[in-house]
């Protein structure tokens, strides 16, 4: 075996999680406050039930998002272990941050999306806000976080359940959105209409980015260093390994075939690996519609 040294990722990737949620918070919290709150929109979670008593007293949605959390995260730490809540926790006080940043921001300016598309662009705003707050919560589910509130409940639901987390939070949220009606009377029936287009087109957005991040790939390595090859991917991208017995038809040499399943987005690491080791290595790659057992989806059916 050669003396390759495999590097140590650990912290970047762990790093790169954090950034990448940080990131989705930001994105939910934009949609909120430029495109939702504007127009008295409501959506689903404990943002929206924030916004509603916001639009009725005043009180920042901020606030009551927050605190509603904290209380749903000592349950949460029981049924989603420490690392998912970890990660919620650092979301809920991060999102709390960046919802009354943007807001300063944006209304220090007067910019808006009632100021800049008018007050007859509710609809608009309604399907624009709602695509920002769905890929911003797939982008911090996808990465081991949660925006808390009715995401927590989806995710423990999906834990024992192979239900759709997207189908999971908008059947929840619908009940905050209809009772907004009580709040806006029937003067404005139509707001709750406009919440439930946002509840929908939030949860497909939802659905979209998470089922992208589920896309499955099977590699098949022909290496004379499948050694080196096989001992990257299970130490540092913590993936199975198969090592299958062959023989080269012209060559009549034995070789191994190495043998792994990874997410998509995992591939163009595969490749980088493989060719640093080995620039000489053959390797195949197939998608595959679902892989179950540790490290993947986990096979949910009813005893």
């Amino acid at each position: 075996m050669g003396s390759f040294k495999i590097p140590k990722k650990s912290i970047v990737l762990e790093a790169k999680e954090y950034v990448l949620i940080t990131l989705g918070l930001i994105i939910y919290a934009f949609g909120w406050v430029f495109f939702l709150l504007p127009f008295k929109l409501v959506s689903g979670g404990t943002a929206g039930i924030g916004a509603i008593i916001q639009y009725a007293t005043g009180f920042p949605m901020q606030y009551t998002y927050f605190i509603i959390n904290i209380i749903l995260l000592c349950v949460a730490i029981k049924e989603l272990g420490v690392k998912f809540c970890v990660k919620t926790i650092y979301a809920v006080f991060a999102l709390t941050f960046c919802l009354e940043l943007v807001q300063e921001l944006l209304y220090s300016y007067k910019f808006d999306a009632l100021s800049l598309l008018g007050q007859e662009a509710t609809f608009e705003a309604s399907i624009i806000g709602a695509c920002f707050c769905g890929m911003g919560i797939g982008i911090c589910f996808v990465n081991g976080g949660s925006t808390g509130g009715t995401d927590i409940i989806a995710a423990i639901i999906n834990k024992y359940r192979d239900v759709s987390l997207g189908r999971v939070i908008m059947s929840i949220d619908v009940a905050v959105v209809v009772s907004s009606g009580f709040i806006f009377g029937s003067g404005e029936v139509s707001k709750v209409f406009y919440g439930l287009i946002t509840l929908l087109i939030s949860a497909t957005m939802l659905d979209y980015v998470v089922n992208s991040n589920r896309r499955l790939v099977q590699f098949l390595i022909f290496s004379k260093k499948y050694d080196e090859i096989s001992e990257y991917i299970t130490k540092d991208m913590h993936r199975g390994v198969t090592l299958l017995n062959g023989v080269g038809y012209y060559t009549k040499e034995d070789t191994k075939v190495i043998v792994t399943m990874m997410r998509a987005t995992e591939a163009v690491e595969v490749f980088r690996i493989v060719h640093e080791i080995d620039p000489c290595a053959f390797i195949t790659q197939s998608r595959v519609s679902g892989v179950y057992g540790a490290g993947f989806d986990k096979i949910k059916v009813k005893k």
